[in-house]
């Protein structure tokens, strides 16, 4: 497969020899890619499924992975507030928040929260890249006062991803029997803005 065709038909696919930058952002573009792969074009039913025991939905998973895309690097990075929308939502800042509110909003909200978050994240993490790199520090620090770097941040983010996007692996099989590891060729998303990158 040539180099354009892949960029192509799996723009997600990592480097196969990049720099460090390259592929942990490689990574991290394809697990979102995966994971929102995995709950694209369902309505509420479908993003509200449940299995079993477990309390944990797809639009759940939405919200959360959107909350947590602009906490990591507006409030753990950067050292500001988490912003809008959460703050106009109501976060009330307990580890389930997101996930108890998601059955409230519409499909087409919780596509949007996400969509519009990593967009946001994208462009925070470009500019800090250009501004010093992943060495950086964040402004999060432990008790003692060591500071986490951009990469470990990023790192922690990716490790996000991939705990949800094996949890969305099994809902999505519940809800129409798609399965799959990446996205398949060409894929675009039907619901929402998201940017294929």
């Amino acid at each position: 497969m040539s180099d354009d065709r892949n960029a192509t038909e799996y723009p997600w696919e990592p480097p196969m020899a990049g720099t460090e930058v390259e592929h942990l952002l490689g990574s991290l573009n394809r697990m979102q890619a995966t994971f929102r792969w995995k709950v694209d074009g369902l309505d509420a039913e479908g993003l509200n499924l449940r299995i079993g025991a477990s309390s944990l939905t797809l639009g759940g998973l939405l919200k959360h992975l959107a909350m947590n895309e602009d906490y990591l690097l507006r409030v753990k990075f950067l050292g500001g507030k988490l912003g809008s929308p959460w703050e106009e939502l109501g976060a009330d800042g307990s580890e389930t928040w997101e996930f108890d509110t998601a059955a409230h909003d519409s499909p087409e909200q919780l596509y949007a929260y996400f969509d519009d978050a990593v967009a946001r994240s994208r462009q925070v993490v470009a500019e800090a890249l250009a501004n010093g790199g992943l060495d950086q520090d964040a402004d999060v620090a432990w008790p003692e006062g060591n500071h986490a770097s951009l990469r470990r941040l990023l790192f922690d983010r990716l490790e996000e991803y991939g705990r949800h996007t094996g949890h969305a692996d099994l809902l999505r099989e519940a809800v129409d029997g798609r399965v799959g590891e990446d996205p398949p060729a060409g894929w675009r998303p039907v619901s929402g803005t998201y940017a294929v990158e």
